[in-house]
């Protein structure tokens, strides 16, 4: 027996359902832990202090963020410490267990599904090829969330690779009342400015998918910076705090929407 998973207020167990046609497939017990996970991140910005009861020992089977490997010559792997501090502080705030390393993917990997966030960062260029453009497409109309975060050198062929990718979807502003500025932690204006880059206004850009923010851009922002280790850019405590803040809410926001995890 399997779901067809479109969101919390859709699951339904009987797969043959109308309700349930053209949804993504998974096996019932995923399904069952996806619905954990999801209440996870309910009660995490409702009851700060509340923890998933876990029955796994380690990380094998904790959510995590997962950090995309791509080819084009730009830094994939920059700010290393950025993602092993935000999940620190994701498990410190909400309660919630999560991995304690970041994961390092390829789109084309056949675990790809299994990610409810995928982090994309770098200075340099950023290619796809076309397997991997064909498995983030399918990764993302299946529920899947992709936050592409400028490192400074990343915008002009993130820009294009996202207009190949998906040309009847633009990046737009996300509107301020949108969740991703609220699940937890408010921001009234929008994106945090963490670094000068360009001297712009930080702009949070996104591409929706039937409604759903399914791709995140952090432009002229530069969080990662924000969550690596205070000594690596000399950032001042509240903008680091504000960048913590930002990704606290994406991870929480991610957890929520995606059938993955």
């Amino acid at each position: 027996m399997g779901v067809r998973v479109f969101g919390l207020h859709r699951l339904r167990l009987d797969s043959q359902s109308p309700l349930n046609e053209g949804a993504p497939y998974v096996p019932w017990h995923t399904a069952i832990r996806r619905m954990a996970l999801l209440l996870c991140a309910v009660l995490a910005v409702f009851r700060p202090g509340w923890a998933l009861a876990q029955t796994e020992t380690g990380d094998r089977l904790l959510p995590t963020i997962a950090r995309v490997h791509y080819d084009g010559g730009g830094d994939w792997y920059a700010n290393p410490t950025s993602l092993p501090n935000l999940l620190s502080e994701i498990a410190a705030r909400t309660g919630i267990r999560v991995a304690r390393q970041p994961a390092e993917i390829r789109l084309t990997h056949p675990d790809l599904a299994d990610y409810p966030y995928l982090y994309l960062t770098g200075h340099g260029n950023f290619s796809l090829s076309e397997q991997e453009a064909e498995a983030l497409r399918a990764y993302l109309a299946a529920g899947g969330f992709l936050h592409a975060d400028d490192n400074y050198g990343l915008d002009a062929s993130f820009r294009r690779e996202m207009q190949a990718l998906l040309p009847d979807r633009p990046l737009v502003d996300v509107p301020l009342d949108h969740p991703i500025y609220s699940i937890r932690y408010a921001f009234p204006e929008g994106l945090p400015k963490i670094h000068e880059h360009d001297g712009l206004p930080a702009r949070g850009l996104g591409v929706f998918i039937d409604g759903r923010l399914a791709v995140f851009y952090s432009y002229q922002s530069d969080l990662g910076d924000g969550w690596e280790d205070q000594g690596v850019h000399g950032d001042p405590e509240e903008l680091r705090e504000q960048a913590i803040r930002m990704g606290v809410n994406l991870f929480l926001y991610a957890l929520a929407v995606s059938p993955a995890g």
